[in-house]
């Protein structure tokens, strides 16, 4: 039986070999995925619903999207990281008020968020994403399902993530239900970290205005430290993580009263 994750897996990755090849045909994916030819066609007409590509003859073409975004964030291939965005993405309610900074694993979460297919569809209740990433608005937006909200703000091209007073002062009027935050460094003593000033001060506003936070790492997280706090460990609700984290420094930060999920 095919699985949610599975599904958003599959849908990384032809996107990634769109990025790369412009168009796919269905017996290349099938044979590159390593699944049945009805199971591409199905995919195909999903994508193109998504308008994340364009369905032809035989295949799929990508769309603008998919060439312009960089390769960091284009990858699927770090199994660690889909395993956290996947299961962050499952505690998402379908209707909640969802904010994302920028990042790759970030990035990979809001792909998983987007590929649920328990979503509603109405317009009257539809999962709201609430960002300061460009490349995850560009995407998000797309999606016919999704309500998208960018807000404004000075862009920094290293990681196309929206910064400054402007930005600060937008978010500072929004609510958020889970803020999906990504992070440098992440350590009971320090916190969540930052590298850059200027998105550490945007991301610290996201956490002010979240009801809930849940952290998303991979396991080098835990042995960084970075420049600045985003917030401390006290304010973060959630870790999730993948297995290969410090068993000491998973209980130091549980011990603080953060709940961790390990996958």
């Amino acid at each position: 039986m095919t699985t949610a994750t599975d599904r958003s897996q599959r849908w990384n990755r032809l996107l990634e070999l769109l990025a790369d090849t412009g168009r796919l045909s269905v017996e290349e994916a099938a044979e590159r995925l390593g699944v049945s030819p009805a199971t591409i066609r199905r995919d195909f007409t999903a994508l193109a619903d998504q308008q994340l590509a364009t369905r032809t003859h035989g295949g799929i073409v990508a769309t603008a999207v998919a060439y312009e975004l960089p390769a960091r964030y284009r990858s699927g291939g770090d199994v660690a990281k889909q395993r956290v965005a996947e299961h962050a993405a499952g505690l998402v309610n379908p209707t909640e008020v969802v904010g994302l900074n920028g990042g790759t694993t970030t990035t990979a979460v809001a792909r998983a968020l987007a590929g649920r297919p328990d979503l509603p569809t109405s317009a009257d209740h539809q999962l709201t994403i609430v960002t300061n990433a460009l490349n995850i608005a560009g995407e998000m937006v797309l999606r016919p399902h999704l309500r998208t909200i960018c807000i404004g703000g000075q862009a920094r091209r290293e990681s196309y993530e929206l910064h400054g007073p402007l930005a600060e002062r937008a978010m500072s009027e929004l609510y958020l239900d889970t803020l999906i935050l990504g992070v440098n460094a992440i350590t009971a003593a320090g916190g969540a970290q930052g590298r850059h000033l200027d998105e550490t001060g945007i991301n610290a506003e996201m956490v002010r205005r979240a009801k809930r936070v849940v952290v998303v790492a991979t396991a080098e997280k835990l042995e960084a430290t970075a420049l600045a706090r985003i917030c401390p460990i006290e304010a973060v609700d959630v870790l999730v993580i993948d297995t290969a984290a410090s068993p000491e420094e998973i209980a130091a930060i549980r011990e603080a009263g953060v709940r961790v999920d390990l996958v």
